[in-house]
């Protein structure tokens, strides 16, 4: 090799070296100090904020325990925490700063306090082994929508292209775990999350968001584990969830209860069911580990569902195995934009499912005189619960505008599923089966034109 060749390598891999290197930014090079006495916010921040000025990279979190406020992600840039590194939120409301973004949804009209949080963010991702834990316990909940006002959310992401959330540990947040808002191409994979501190302790919300992939998530939460939502007039749509193991005292997994927009091709796949293993706290839903409901789907603020696709389940321990509810709550997402109209269910099909252990209340679908739920297929579905009921009339009071539940009429009419307003709803290779003798039928249907069990 000649001396000229073997200076240019060299200098080429050195130059290279330092690439490399300057796309680290480690946070205690910024002054970061593992000591959860100690504030390490604006540490962070500086090194997400050089990181961004550097051309994008990655902020390392190394092992450690690190106690800091609220941090603004930005574009093209990774959150990287490292095997026995923690994020520990502080438990002093102070250190959160309040901000309001301009995208108009329910949640979005006041400004909002969180732990992490990006808006209009590019190509921004959180990894790694380690833990975030944002110590909710410390903010009671103080009002009925209080959620990210005194209590911060965890994660919250708006506007957001291009983001990765993998591996980390997600723990303890003062109300819903990860809101992502109006989101596109969204990518979740490997996260660990318990959120079993405070009231509103959902395990993780999409909200208006376009293709998104969620799998081999292993998910406790008090409140609703997988949540799709709608609030605003986005859709939310082109999303795959699959591989994931959630444990919910409310809903296992929920499409609803906020659907200005509606939900429209979405795929949920391979999801295991369970009572959690703590029950030594409640807030919300059923004692004993178990949910309301294991799928909840649900149109009241308007907006449609269409094209959803939801099989390969296995659900043990919940008190109403599915619940599938059109009506008219109608609240807007923005004062100024009233609810006209009721929604719309259509092209909905639950397949392949097995549910043990779960209460006496039974299943039901139902829609609103003039708003029939339409065009749905159950098969392949195997349910066993308590029984031990006596017959019971349908209800008569609709309840129409209240807030959906699958326990809103105590127990239905029907062991299997009560029927209500429908149209074109096929049973096909559906058992039920009751540990203690019930007297009530396995269907019961009013309203219900084209309705198929074979």
């Amino acid at each position: 090799m000649n001396l000229f060749l073997k200076s240019a390598l060299t200098i080429a891999a050195t130059v290279s070296a330092f690439h490399t290197s300057a796309a680290i930014h480690d946070i205690t090079a910024y002054g970061a100090v593992s000591d959860t006495t100690r504030l390490s916010t604006a540490a962070v921040q500086r090194a997400i904020d050089e990181c961004t000025a550097a051309g994008g990279g990655t902020v390392l979190v190394p092992s450690g325990n690190y106690k800091i406020g609220s941090i603004f992600l930005k574009s093209n840039v990774t959150l990287n925490l490292e095997n026995g590194a923690t994020l520990y939120g502080s438990t002093d409301i102070k250190d959160y700063t309040p901000v309001k973004t301009d995208y108009v949804s329910l949640r979005t009209h006041t400004p909002t306090i969180q732990l992490i949080y990006a808006d209009k963010a590019d190509n921004v991702a959180i990894t790694g082994e380690g833990t975030i834990d944002g110590r909710g316990k410390a903010f009671p909940k103080l009002s009925w929508n209080d959620e990210g006002i005194t209590r911060p959310h965890l994660l919250r992401l708006i506007q957001c292209r291009g983001v990765k959330v993998e591996g980390v540990t997600l723990k303890n947040s003062g109300c819903w775990m990860q809101h992502y808002l109006a989101c596109d191409k969204v990518k979740i994979n490997g996260i660990t999350v318990v959120n079993r501190n405070n009231f509103n302790n959902d395990a993780l919300d999409l909200d208006g968001c376009h293709d998104v992939t969620v799998s081999n998530m292993i998910a406790d939460s008090d409140d609703d584990a997988i949540t799709i939502k709608s609030t605003s007039p986005r859709l939310c749509e082109d999303i795959v969830i699959s591989n994931c193991i959630v444990s919910s005292h409310c809903n296992a997994i929920k499409l609803g209860t906020e659907s200005n927009g509606g939900f429209r091709n979405i795929i949920i796949r391979g999801i295991a069911v369970k009572p959690s293993a703590d029950q030594s706290t409640q807030f919300f839903g059923y004692p004993g580990g178990i949910g309301h409901g294991a799928i909840v789907l649900e149109i009241v603020d308007g907006g449609t569902m269409s094209n959803i696709d939801i099989g390969d389940i296995t659900i043990r321990g919940t008190e109403s195995p599915i619940f599938i509810r059109l009506a008219d709550r109608a609240r807007p997402y923005s004062p100024d934009v009233p609810v006209n109209g009721v929604g719309t269910m259509d092209r909905i099909c639950l397949h392949d499912i097995m549910i043990d252990e779960a209460g006496p209340t039974g299943s039901s679908i139902t829609g609103l005189e003039g708003h029939p739920v339409c065009d749905v297929e159950l098969r392949n579905i195997r349910i066993r619960h308590q029984g031990g009921q006596k017959a019971v009339d349908a209800p008569v009071d609709e309840k129409r505008a209240e807030y959906p539940e699958s326990t809103m009429w105590g127990i239905l009419p029907a062991k299997g599923f009560w029927l209500n307003h429908t149209r074109n709803i096929t049973f096909d290779n559906i058992t039920v089966e009751t540990v203690q003798p019930d007297e009530r039928q396995v269907y019961v249907a009013t309203d219900s034109e084209g309705l198929v069990v074979r």
